[in-house]
């Protein structure tokens, strides 16, 4: 299975596709979007940059499913918000592209590649770079798109030995029908 993880950035989007055999993880690609050929207070500009250019990954790698970073909540609330239209930018060129999108946190990530969910940025890479036998570190976002693929190339093959051993069903949030599924 081929897996495309996002490391959603206003500035720079990070990404990083591998091929997954049961426990075999293979690197197929890694690099990052930056959006810094539009200007500084064009929104609307650098969301369509992250847009077209995960639109242009998808397309050129073929991945069967995407993981994507969970948004925390800053202590600059301005900064989480314009963070949160870089990640719906990202996640919307997913689904445009009928990738099935699963969301992570960076704890949850940290904690599955590198042991704890404190692990600084040089750890991730330093794993990433053993886990998938590069020759070299990668860039910081691209690590973590890396990370995030990894992870879930775990993390699916326990879900769908729940999903199959289980006969409960995905629920959809009583206010919102069109909401996140849980």
């Amino acid at each position: 299975m081929r897996i495309l993880g996002i490391d959603p950035g206003l500035q720079t989007t990070g990404f990083g596709v591998i091929d997954a055999d049961g426990p075999r993880l293979a690197y197929v690609a890694s690099g990052t979007i930056k959006t810094s050929g539009a200007a500084t207070g064009d929104l609307p500009g650098r969301l369509k940059i992250l847009f077209d250019g995960i639109r242009e990954v998808t397309a050129r790698y073929q991945p069967q499913c995407a993981a994507v970073e969970i948004v925390f909540v800053n202590v600059n609330p301005q900064s989480t918000l314009l963070l949160g239209q870089a990640r719906g930018a990202a996640v919307t060129a997913l689904v445009s592209a009928d990738l099935a999108v699963s969301e992570y946190t960076a704890l949850q990530m940290k904690k599955a590649i590198v042991g704890h969910g404190h692990a600084k940025k040089e750890q991730i890479q330093a794993m990433v770079q053993r886990l998938l036998a590069l020759p070299g570190v990668p860039g910081k976002d691209a690590s973590d798109a890396l990370g995030l693929a990894i992870m879930h190339a775990h993390a699916r093959v326990s879900f769908e030995a729940m999903g199959r051993s289980t006969t409960l069903q995905r629920r959809q949030h009583a206010i919102f029908k069109g909401g996140r599924t849980y």
